[in-house]
């Protein structure tokens, strides 16, 4: 009888070969971008991801553009109080690779600000020096335009994941309505930096409606209020 050791050999080989294959690349690290409208608590998700990884004896990362300066210089903050101090990615960008080597993943809040430039050197960082970036950030403006950093990280990213919320209609937001005491805004600035006296989200037909909901209400924060006096 003919022996099948040689064919046994040859799967067992292959098995294992695909088996090693496998398990690098569970350990490849990735690119994510995980884009959600506003309001829909990425910048939450992001300080309780550098959360997670302290917590358990890690080094994570926090950075984000220097063009977000709504909260105060190089720190993330949500809405719901949770706040972190972090660089900007300009500073990110310069550190050497044996700096960046002491992170277990670097995590970006408002990405969409970033440079072509920047998400490039995030892809390096993945590609070359295998640490997992994760990008949170708007898809799209108030025109429902994609941001530049967003469009790269569209093109590139290994993950890109929903970071959900509604309308007021019930419907997914996934729209940044700008608006004033009048209502929504289409024309201006693709950058105006605000939170919920300036944004909304809202669906897609709501948008193009122009449609805020039967309990829109135009409320000035404090500083608008006091330059109006």
């Amino acid at each position: 009888m003919k022996s099948n050791i040689g064919r046994d050999s040859y799967i067992c080989y292959n098995l294992k070969r695909d088996y090693n294959i496998c398990k690098r690349e569970e350990k490849m690290a990735k690119l994510y971008f995980r884009y959600g409208a506003m309001g829909s608590s990425k910048s939450a998700n992001a300080l309780m991801v550098e959360y997670n990884y302290r917590e358990r004896g890690k080094h994570a990362l926090l950075a984000k553009p220097c063009a977000d300066k709504r909260d105060g210089e190089r720190v993330i903050k949500s809405r719901i109080g949770l706040q972190h101090s972090c660089i900007w990615t300009e500073e990110l960008v310069e550190l050497s690779d044996e700096e960046v080597q002491q992170y277990d993943c670097i995590i970006i809040d408002e990405a969409q600000f970033c440079t072509k430039e920047q998400i490039e050197y995030f892809v390096h960082l993945v590609d070359e020096l295998n640490i997992p970036v994760i990008c949170y950030g708007l898809r799209a403006d108030f025109q429902n335009n994609l941001f530049p950093g967003s469009l790269w990280l569209l093109a590139w990213a290994d993950v890109i994941e929903e970071v959900k919320t509604v309308c007021w209609c019930g419907r997914a937001a996934r729209c940044n309505a700008r608006f004033n005491e009048h209502g929504i805004i289409r024309e201006g600035a693709q950058v105006v930096l605000g939170g919920n006296d300036s944004y909304v989200a809202v669906c897609r037909k709501h948008l193009r409606e122009g449609n805020l909901g039967p309990d829109f209400r135009f409320e000035q924060d404090a500083e608008e209020k006091d330059s109006v006096k």
